[in-house]
């Protein structure tokens, strides 16, 4: 660096140049300025060339008295249609003074004045639409964007002529990348060298962003004076707009620098942003009409057009997966709050939204790594300096030591900071490791420069000879749409972070709750309980006074209770089984031969209080009749039970074969608790017959006591649902050995269903998207179990599937309408997978399929 009276001296002084007031235009051409009322202001010095009056002779006039009257009306309905600032209208081989050539014509607006710029106009260029046309196609057809930028180049090459094209792409900090290139042979290659933000100081890249097309004719050429210099107001005239603006030194020694006659710039402008330029070099002077420079700049704006909708797209598609994950990680966390403090888990699940090599988290003073991280001492520090800076919104730097300038030496060197609580400083912090890389420069970008020949200006770097640096102590730096997606997930993370406090507070709440209710319930059983006995104790007085008679009355009794209150409490004070009941009475009472009580009726369910109240009784049933009826003797009984019309259960126990049956002279408590118990307690009906065969009791227990089930025990669930935070199931291999045939026509679909059926062990899977494809597939090796989808496009499968039949191959149906779709009366029988394919709902019909009599769910 260089001092000087001027400041010091730097490639930034290349920023505060005023190229667009540089007073001249280039000689191709000829400029006007008008006043609003169409009066010569200005003009440039070579008009008398053109128009044969000297600048002298124009300025003062008004414009009809020098063009004629039909060139005035179309200058006119041009200016009439300028929309916007930066608007600029253009027209090709038009007349504007009679005997003279015709003129391209170019009108903008500037600072309140209307300018005319004129170039002589050559041939029209013909159907310029059809080639541009033909061209977009073209790009269209490129695979990546890789591809894309250099059919680009060669495209913008093919319709220009000019030696080489290149793409240059803008970075962030405004230095840019040859990204793409085309060139006649023999002059060398720019591909890959990057330029510092100097080479294309900034009020360049604003021009480049208003100006779309920017034509250096000639270096060699003497640019033109716009005469007068200054209006009254002293100001330059701002030909930020013009077709036809001169050059500034500067770039003129650039360009002679790199041997350079002529360039042309056509902007790239992506979402409104300058992305980059299509920047052009000749190597010998050229001056394209305006009618060229139109279709150029038509061709550059339908590649920015196509360019900006491949890095959308591609930005929504990162996005979905983004806001996918946020989902996953919503709803993992919702089921399992311990997630959060894993580092292992949030480093898999947000570097699979935003690739990083390590995950630190900071919640409530407490840390935890994952993967490449600092040390916890520089890690603390970067919190803290976080607090200070970035407590509420996402922070990122490609370099650590911009946050902690003396950290130590460390793998990670870029992070990207994500707060989750609005509370306290809590953040989920990504890290990237230093990416140690050569970057190949147009010249050494920290070479200090000198005086040149235009005063204090700056020399231009002299040699564009490729300049190597290594760059070191800095990571990948994290894009913008890196940072959306983080914003996406700060908002996700800040959801389940209050989420968990709403809930644990809620929980808490919920907890005294159940704890005072517990209390109340349990208070009210053990109260009941105490009465029950007490009461059993009382009534239960024995007929001869004895002792052992009284304990072993009560002990049953209670037992009985026991019983009963054990299966209900299985089942977390569930409904449990009336034949429990029955079982387990006779195996009290009649070890040698419980057999001696049938009961039909199917798999019942009682509610706690029914199944209580009929412990009791099934017990008093049992103890009378193995002391006095037919289980005290070799009898039998029979207990059965239905429902009727209402839903009522209507229970019979008959004894036979026991000694005759007498009515009882006095009804003891046992009798009382048979006859009275389902009335009372239920809400019933009970009645007690004593036919001389043997004891008929009958009992009614409304609907509402009562819970029927299909099965004696509940169905285990053999093909979980996996879930995001919780291990993934072993594979099953309920389809090892299966030769597998798929029929699907959709191949994304087909190959997530190849995908789950080798999971499921398959040992080939064959996948066939039409009819015929499947029928060869079956004619070389038939399979030996297959999926059809039933909708072909326009067809369906059940052509495959008759052949199938005929083979004895067995099969099911897959589609979307699922168990609503309609088969054919040969395949009515058929089981229908209903999509999506899932691992848990193809493995349940699959297996079914292979094991029909599989317990599954």
């Amino acid at each position: 660096m260089t001092d000087s009276p001027f400041g010091s001296v730097d490639l930034t002084n290349c920023d505060r140049e005023p190229i667009h007031l540089l007073g001249a235009i280039q000689p191709i051409g000829f400029l006007l300025v008008l006043t609003q009322d169409w009066m010569v202001e200005r003009a440039s010095a070579n008009i008398e060339e053109f128009l044969g009056l000297t600048a002298q002779e124009v300025i003062g006039r008004p414009l009809d008295g020098l063009f004629d009257d039909e060139a005035i009306h179309t200058l006119r309905n041009r200016v009439t249609m300028l929309r916007g600032v930066d608007a600029v209208e253009r027209m090709f081989h038009h007349p504007l003074m009679p005997g003279r050539p015709p003129f391209d014509i170019a009108v903008h607006v500037s600072d309140g004045r209307i300018v005319i710029e004129a170039q002589p106009s050559s041939e029209l260029s013909g159907d310029a639409t059809n080639t541009v046309r033909s061209m977009i196609a073209r790009l269209d057809q490129a695979p990546d964007l890789m591809r894309f930028l250099d059919e680009g180049a060669r495209l913008v090459r093919a319709l220009t002529g000019i030696d080489r094209v290149m793409i240059y792409r803008f970075a962030e900090d405004g230095s840019g990348e040859v990204a793409a290139e085309s060139a006649k042979a023999g002059i060398g290659s720019f591909k890959g060298l990057h330029y510092p933000a100097s080479d294309i100081p900034r009020q360049a890249r604003e021009l480049y962003r208003r100006n779309l097309l920017r034509i250096i004719c000639d270096i060699e050429a003497a640019p033109v004076p716009v005469l007068p210099a200054r209006d009254g107001e002293g100001r330059l005239l701002d030909l930020s707009l013009s077709v036809l603006r001169s050059v500034s030194p500067i770039h003129i020694e650039y360009l002679r620098n790199m041997d350079v006659r002529a360039s042309m710039s056509i902007s790239i402008i992506v979402d409104d942003r300058l992305w980059g330029l299509f920047a052009c070099h000749h190597y010998s002077p050229m001056a394209p009409s305006f009618e060229r420079r139109s279709v150029y700049e038509l061709l550059a704006q339908m590649f920015s057009m196509r360019l900006e909708s491949r890095e959308r797209k591609e930005l929504v598609e990162f996005e979905r997966r983004a806001r996918d994950i946020a989902d996953q990680l919503l709803g993992a966390v919702a089921s399992d709050d311990t997630l959060l403090n894993d580092p292992d888990w949030l480093s898999e699940i947000l570097t699979s939204a935003i690739p990083a090599d390590g995950v630190g988290v900071w919640i409530n003073g407490s840390h935890a790594f994952s993967g490449v991280t600092p040390d916890a001492g520089t890690f603390r520090r970067i919190v803290a300096r976080l607090t200070e800076i970035s407590p509420d919104r996402v922070y990122g730097a490609d370099q650590i030591s911009r946050l902690v300038p003396d950290a130590p030496p460390s793998e990670a060197a870029g992070l990207l900071a994500i707060p989750i609580s609005r509370a306290a400083p809590n953040f989920v912090i990504l890290f990237r490791q230093e990416l140690i890389r050569s970057v190949r420069w147009g010249g050494d970008p920290h070479k200090p420069v000198e005086y040149g020949p235009n005063g204090p200006r700056l020399t231009p770097r002299a040699s564009f000879e490729e300049w190597k640096e290594t760059v070191v102590g800095r990571a990948r730096d994290f894009s913008a749409s890196e940072k959306r997606v983080a914003e996406t997930l700060r908002a996700t993370l800040i959801e389940v972070v209050l989420r968990m406090a709403d809930e644990a507070t809620i929980q808490r709440q919920q907890a005294n709750e159940r704890q005072e209710l517990l209390i109340a319930e349990l208070n009210h059983r053990v109260r009941n309980i105490l009465g029950i006995i007490r009461g059993l104790i009382r009534q239960s007085k024995p007929h001869d006074n004895s002792i052992e008679s009284f304990v072993t009355m009560v002990d049953g009794r209670i037992h009985a209770l026991a019983r009963a209150h054990n299966q209900i409490t299985d089942d977390h004070w569930g409904p449990a089984p009336l034949q429990a009941l029955i079982d387990a009475e006779a195996a009290a009472f009649l070890a040698e031969g419980p057999e001696r009580i049938r009961s039909t009726g199917g798999h019942v369910l009682l509610n706690p209080q029914a199944y209580s109240t009929m412990a009791l009784v099934i017990h008093e049933l049992v103890t009378n009749s193995a002391k006095y009826g037919s289980l005290s003797d070799s009898g039998l009984v029979d207990i059965d039970w239905r429902f009727n019309p209402a839903g009522d259960l209507l229970v019979e126990w008959r004894e036979q074969g026991g000694p005759p049956v007498r009515p009882p002279s006095r009804k003891g408590f046992g009798s009382t608790i048979i006859d009275r118990s389902v009335p009372y307690d239920l809400g019933g009906e009970s009645s007690i017959d004593y036919p001389p065969e043997g004891v008929i009791v009958r009992l009614r227990i409304p609907a509402r006591h009562v819970s029927e089930r299909g099965r004696d025990q509940a169905r285990s669930i053999r093909f979980p649902r996996t879930s995001i935070g919780h291990p993934t199931p072993p594979p099953t291999t309920i389809l090892k050995g299966q030769r597998m045939l798929l029929v699907e026509d959709s191949l994304i679909i087909a190959m997530d269903a190849e995908d789950v059926l080798n999971r499921l062990g398959a040992a080939s899977v064959l996948t066939a998207s039409t009819v015929d494809a499947a029928l060869d597939f079956i004619a070389a090796s038939p399979p030996t179990l297959a999926v059809l989808d039933i909708n072909l496009g326009d067809h369906t499968s059940y052509p495959v599937a008759n052949r199938l039949k005929e083979l004895g191959v067995p099969f099911l149906f897959a589609s979307g309408y699922g168990e609503q779709a309609k088969l054919p009366a040969a395949h009515a029988d058929r089981p229908i997978l209903q999509k999506p394919y899932t691992l848990e709902n193809v493995a349940r019909a699959l297996d079914a399929l292979v094991a029909p009599d599989a317990a599954e769910d």
